[in-house]
């Protein structure tokens, strides 16, 4: 079976979160997953681990809306520590949002490799990690 090292999920939607845990559980598409409410927690858990590259997630599922740092402003800081990680991370955003405008968006930011509505079922979070993993 697929299986990645470590997923971080940053969206603070506790129903979301809920459900996908136990997806994660269900499918075993993971070792670890690491959970984040915003994306600036995301942002310094990055900081901190990316010394320790075995810390580092292979994928992040980005929500669009959320406090403090949302998923453009993580996004931003991303761009901004992105060429010193000590791996390549694809990040996929994950939003209600059926807006063009959002995909349009995100896709051109050059750093989400994919743009998926929610919510996420067993069988496309497993095609999200075949795919991560063909990239890697």
């Amino acid at each position: 079976m697929n299986t990645l090292e470590r997923l971080c999920v940053v969206d603070d939607d506790p129903v979301f979160t809920f459900l996908l845990k136990k997806i994660i559980e269900k499918t075993q598409v993971t070792l670890e997953t690491v959970f984040f409410e915003n994306g600036q927690e995301a942002i310094d858990y990055l900081l901190e681990c990316n010394f320790q590259q075995q810390k580092l997630p292979e994928l992040i599922l980005l929500d669009i809306n959320m406090p403090i740092l949302d998923g453009w402003q993580f996004i931003d800081e991303y761009a901004k520590i992105h060429p010193s990680l000590s791996k390549g991370i694809s990040i996929f955003m994950v939003s209600s949002s059926t807006e063009n405008e959002d995909y349009e968006r995100a896709m051109s930011t050059g750093f989400i490799t994919d743009y998926v509505h929610k919510p996420i079922y067993a069988t496309e979070l497993q095609q999200i990690v075949n795919k991560v993993l063909s990239l890697n």
